[in-house]
Formats: structure tokens, C-alpha cells, sequence
């Protein structure tokens, strides 16, 4: 063979074996692919903050695609650490969602445990309010502080003449007693009856018992307690005025309603 042809096959030969090592097109846009890729997750603080590591291994097995990608026939190389530094990339990105969606679970958990604690400040606050506003109520109702507690009287113009039904005119009054209790659960109550002393001594008794008990009746149909209600009958004891005169005997025709302290101690009876 002539010096010519050997020379002409030895340049043909190199060219071969040089395209053979040249860098394949699929791994340089797997390249640019997981640059992008990398830049995007390096960007975001989010990612930077809770997945520091993977963003590191991302940025790694990029730098070394990116050498790789300068040697010839290396383009195996180059696509398998593409691949490895978007899958850090995706990695990064999947556990910052993770946390950020934990982080916001966690936030509404708070807020809802802020908001159900100022709804129950507000309730509270409000029960208070109310409860003071009923206190206020309560003492305007021709109430008294004595030895025995604080005192209402329901008066006789709350019943007919003789008899131990409430008329309807007594229902405002006894439902902020009602309100006051509901808003003071550990206080109770003693309900008193009293007549004049026109009729006879057993008569008197029955009367004023069943009146007391009316009213008694009353607030537990209303949500009371019965534990919390106590009945007595005194008939024409304990009169407040002398039975000389109808106004006398009117007044001594009553029904009272003794209420215990806070904590529900009431102070003895008659």
C-alpha cells in the first residue's frame, strides 16, 4: 500500500474514532434541563431553607455533568448526573412542600385554637356582662338584703285573689330569676309563701305552699334544677304589715324568693 493511501486511512480511522467519543445532543439537553432545573430550586428561599441538602447534592451531580460534558464520549456520564441532579431538584422541591404544607397545617391549627379561645373569652366575657346586668335586674326587683340573703318579693297582684296560680303578668319577673340562676349555677334558692290572716290557720298554710310551689314550678319547667329550689309555706306568719287594712293584708298576701350566696350557702330559714 502506498504511503499516500496509508496516510489517507489513518486520517479516516481518527475521524471515526473521534465522532464515536463526541457528546451525544440527548445528554446536553438533559444538561440544560437539569441546569434549569437547579436554578429555579436555588432561587427559592422556601427550598433553600428546608431542603438545604438536596439542594446541595443537585448542585453536586450538576458540576459534575457539566465536567463530563467536555470529554469526548462521556455522554453516558453526562445524562446520568443530569438525571441525578433533577432528581435532587424534584427531591428538594417535594420535601419543601411538605413541610410548607405542615407549616400551614400548624398555623390553622393555631388559629383555630386562637379564635375558638377568644370565642370562649367573648362568651365568658359576655356571660359576665350579663350576669352583672341580671345582678342589676334582680336588685331593682323590690329585692332586700337580709339576715336570711338577698330577698325578692313577688307581690299578690301576681295571683288571683285565693288562688296559687301565677297570673301571666308574673312571667317577666320570674324569667330574669330564671336567667339569673342559669348564669349562676351554684347558687340556689328558697321560695317562701305568706297569706293575711283572713282565712284559717290550715287554709293559710295551703295557700301560701302552693303559691310558693307555683312559683317553684315554674322556674324548674324552665330549666331549673328542683335540687336547687327550696319550698316553704308560712301561711299568715311573718306579716309585714298589720292585717287592719286591706293595703296591710295585701302586702302580707306575697310570695318571697331568697337567693343563696355565690356559693351557695343560703342563711337559714324561719
Amino acid at each position: 500500500m502506498s504511503p499516500l493511501i496509508r496516510g489517507l486511512s489513518g486520517v479516516v480511522l481518527l475521524g471515526s474514532v473521534l465522532g464515536g467519543c463526541a457528546t451525544h445532543p440527548d445528554s446536553n439537553l438533559a444538561l440544560q434541563q437539569a441546569s434549569s432545573d437547579f436554578q429555579k430550586v436555588k432561587e427559592d428561599s422556601n427550598v433553600l431553607r428546608i431542603a438545604p441538602k438536596d439542594v446541595i447534592r443537585a448542585g453536586e451531580s450538576l458540576a459534575r455533568a457539566d465536567r463530563f460534558s467536555s470529554f469526548w464520549g462521556s455522554g453516558a456520564d453526562v445524562a446520568h448526573y443530569a438525571y441525578l441532579s433533577q432528581r435532587y431538584s424534584a427531591i428538594a422541591r417535594e420535601h419543601t412542600e411538605q413541610a410548607l404544607n405542615q407549616e400551614r397545617g400548624v398555623k390553622l391549627e393555631l388559629e383555630r385554637q386562637r379564635l375558638q379561645l377568644a370565642l370562649r373569652e367573648a362568651k365568658l366575657s359576655s356571660v359576665q356582662q350579663q350576669g352583672k346586668w341580671l345582678e342589676a335586674q334582680i336588685a331593682s326587683l323590690t329585692t332586700v338584703q337580709t339576715d336570711r340573703g338577698l330577698v325578692m318579693t313577688l307581690g299578690d297582684v301576681l295571683f288571683d285573689t285565693g288562688e296559687a296560680e301565677l297570673q301571666n303578668s308574673a312571667n317577666r319577673t320570674v324569667l330574669k330569676v330564671v336567667q339569673f340562676l342559669q348564669l349562676n349555677p351554684k347558687r340556689v334558692v328558697r321560695i317562701e309563701g305568706y297569706t293575711d290572716d283572713t282565712g284559717g290557720e290550715p287554709e293559710n298554710l295551703k295557700l301560701s305552699r302552693d303559691r310558693a310551689q307555683s312559683v317553684a314550678d315554674v322556674l324548674s319547667d324552665l330549666g331549673i334544677d328542683e335540687k336547687r329550689i327550696q319550698v316553704e309555706g308560712y301561711g299568715d306568719q311573718y306579716p309585714v304589715e298589720v292585717n287592719a287594712s286591706e293595703r296591710g293584708r295585701a302586702q302580707n298576701r306575697r310570695v318571697e324568693i331568697v337567693f343563696s350566696d355565690e356559693k351557695g350557702q343560703l342563711g337559714a330559714a324561719r
